[in-house]
């Protein structure tokens, strides 16, 4: 559903599927700041990790001049430890996280201060996300949301011992960097295999090793990860 004339100001998504191919390249195109927040791990994590996964990630990049990348959520999303691990991953791939103990006004994924997407609520049947390019409306998302993460606490503060252990990156040893190597340069399985001197189950049960150490969910993602702990 669109709003508004032809400029679309305001457009109603419905779904995860309907999110990632009308806004997945909103999403990636953040380029000053992706600000983001959430109730818990659940909001986003399907309609963003599939953009993600199909290559099209905002870049994150140092310096003053780079993309900020801030997320926050509510304390519902330290419910459990694997939860914990997985926010404590997040952040290590650079993202700064941080966690309220107030609950949000709206869960709103905000790109460079041009762009709002909020997200609905799932009670009613499948959940619809709200584009929003009106500059005023977005600048008050902005507001809002930016206050609640400046008045939240790190992650830091708020995980066990073993969540942020997970944070650190793995030592990898000589193999596995030449696993990852396969995958960056986008080998097959057996042509990798071939290449490393290896069979195809043991490779393929190396890849799953790996992706599991990195905490990534597909293999694109394992490289990302790979890179960032260098």
């Amino acid at each position: 559903m669109e709003h508004g004339g032809a400029a679309a100001a305001i457009v109603t998504l419905r779904g995860e599927a309907e999110l990632v191919r009308r806004a997945g390249d909103l999403i990636a195109s953040a380029r000053t700041e992706y600000l983001c927040g959430a109730t818990d791990l659940v909001t986003w994590s399907a309609g963003t990790n599939a953009v993600f996964n199909e290559g099209r990630r905002p870049r994150l990049r140092p310096g003053p001049d780079g993309l900020a990348m801030r997320k926050v959520y509510t304390r519902a999303a330290l419910g459990d430890p694997e939860s914990e691990r997985r926010l404590a991953r997040i952040a290590a791939s650079g993202a700064q996280v941080r966690i309220s103990s107030a609950p949000l006004a709206r869960e709103a994924i905000v790109i460079d201060g041009r762009v709002a997407i909020l997200a609905g609520s799932e009670a009613r049947g499948a959940r619809t996300y709200t584009v929003i390019r009106e500059p005023d409306v977005v600048e008050g998302v902005r507001s809002l949301l930016y206050a609640t993460w400046e008045a939240a606490d790190d992650l830091a503060d708020c995980l066990g011992p073993a969540a942020s252990a997970s944070a650190r990156p793995p030592v990898l040893d000589e193999e596995s960097r030449a696993v990852l190597a396969a995958l960056a340069d986008g080998l097959t399985d057996e042509t990798a295999a071939r290449r490393l001197g290896m069979s195809l189950r043991t490779y393929r049960r190396r890849v799953a090793a790996l992706m599991a150490d990195l905490g990534a969910t597909s293999r694109f993602q394992a490289g990302v990860l790979s890179r960032r702990a260098g």
